[in-house]
């Protein structure tokens, strides 16, 4: 599946067959924006990834992305370009700080559906092969 999203789209709420972006986001200065996803939506490849392309991703999971969000986003993105591999969801939840219950609740504040569904897709990384929970 290919998604190109040209700036007009990308300023509009597009339903979820076409994703979109919310109002006042941070939008680099590109005039398009192109990402090869799988039938789930995940980016099939990382080096395509970008943070308009995060934007992008996340309001169509309705999420806009803050401060928080971002901090999580740059670690796994971090992690991922050391390991080559997803970081464990646990790792993840450190960087938000705190007792492991409020990390955990802010953890699905900042990513309500979890974090393979939507964490790791808005990072840009692949859909892992075998994750439980979160």
């Amino acid at each position: 599946m290919r998604f190109d999203y040209s700036m007009a789209q990308a300023r509009r709420r597009e339903s979820h067959s076409t994703p979109g972006i919310v109002e006042g986001a941070r939008m680099n200065d590109m005039a398009e924006l192109t990402v090869e996803t799988d039938v789930q939506g995940y980016v099939t490849d990382s080096n395509d990834w970008n943070e308009g392309i995060a934007i992008i991703l996340a309001a169509h999971e309705s999420i806009a992305l803050s401060e928080d969000h971002w901090r999580v986003i740059h670690f796994m993105c971090a992690r991922f370009d050391e390991h080559s591999a997803a970081a464990d969801a646990r790792h993840v939840m450190k960087t938000i700080g705190g007792e492991r219950d409020v990390r955990r609740a802010r953890h699905f504040e900042l990513f309500p559906l979890g974090y393979v569904k939507q964490a790791c897709k808005i990072a840009g990384m692949r859909r892992p092969r075998a994750w439980s929970t979160g």
